[in-house]
């Protein structure tokens, strides 16, 4: 097995032992949800990911800071799911295993994840607008999951499988210029 298969291999099981401790806790998609945004959040800081996955730092000063940007803002659950990832070496891949368990939360509930980046943090009236408007446009039971991205200037970026529906400002302006081109 190559080096790639061997890590999506470990990020499968990752998503799977995180999962069935978001099932024992009784709240999957909570916890599928919370650890996911967690995640990307902690990912969104290359620097951050860099102390994280340092060797060199103690695993206690990693679960310091762990539990220092987390700890009022999620669960101890997810703040404990979190660090034993840091533990286990895994800092660099906090993405994609949230990515894998929100696919696996999403399937035994018979629904797709869509990822959706925004610039901003979406309430919850938008999510529902977005996630009826996604359920309509794919033809599939939903659950949007939303990363805050500075990168998209205005509108959203959702990404269902491997359908990308741009609706950013950026895209309409590159619509505008190959129309005008």
């Amino acid at each position: 097995m190559d080096d790639a298969a061997t890590q999506a291999s470990r990020i499968d099981g990752y998503a799977a032992a995180l999962l069935d401790v978001a099932r024992a806790e009784g709240d999957t998609a909570g916890l599928a949800d919370e650890i996911y945004s967690a995640a990307h959040a902690l990912v969104g800081n290359s620097e951050l990911i860099d102390v994280l996955a340092d060797a060199r730092i103690p695993a206690e000063r990693k679960q310091g800071i762990v539990d220092d940007l987390l700890g009022t803002r999620a669960s101890k659950v997810t703040v404990a799911a979190i660090n034993f990832l840091v533990a286990a070496g895994q800092s660099r891949h906090l993405g994609d295993i949230a990515a894998r368990l929100a696919y696996l939360a999403a399937e035994a509930e018979g629904e797709v994840v869509a990822e959706v980046r925004a610039p901003m943090e979406l309430d919850a009236e938008q999510i529902e607008r977005l996630t009826a408007a996604l359920a309509s446009a794919t033809g599939k039971r939903v659950q949007v999951k939303v990363v805050i991205d500075p990168t998209v200037l205005g509108g959203l970026v959702a990404k269902v499988g491997d359908t990308v529906l741009d609706g950013s400002v950026q895209h309409r302006f590159t619509e505008l210029r190959e129309q005008w081109g």
